[in-house]
């Protein structure tokens, strides 16, 4: 990685969907260069992958909820296997104490979340979970 690269990512960071004529001219390179600069930052691992970001009144909109969950020990990779497969689960955390894992989930309504609550609870490797909604953020870093 260099200056360039540096730069490249900081600018894909503020908008993925720049077009790689407009990356080229901020970067003052040829669009061929910044197209096999985006190429081995893939290949090597540096860029995974492309996101959508939410819109602030989308994103405030949205229910969240943190869910504790006690997973049966011989089927944790499964269980997280398919926790990443349902879309409002935004992320997963191993945790210590009486419960395995925490997920962060946003829904759009409480009938979504309680349908995605029965879906985690129905889950052959979680032995029991225990939710909480979000009902105001005070801060967000």
């Amino acid at each position: 990685m260099n200056s360039t690269d540096n730069k490249l990512l900081a600018l894909l960071r503020e908008d993925g969907r720049r077009s790689t004529s407009e990356l080229a001219r901020e970067l003052s390179l040829s669009r061929s260069t910044v197209q096999s600069r985006i190429k081995r930052l893939e290949q090597v691992g540096i860029i995974k992958g492309y996101t959508v970001e939410y819109g602030d009144e989308y994103e405030d909109a949205l229910m969240t909820a943190h869910v504790l969950i006690m997973v049966h020990q011989k089927l944790t990779a499964r269980t997280n296997r398919e926790l990443h497969a349902i879309p409002q689960i935004k992320s997963v955390f191993a945790i210590s104490g009486d419960f395995d894992l925490i997920a962060i989930l946003k829904t759009e309504s409480t009938e979504e979340l309680s349908r995605v609550l029965d879906e985690i609870g129905n889950f052959e490797g979680v032995e029991r979970t225990n939710s909480s909604l979000v009902l105001e953020t005070k801060f967000n870093r």
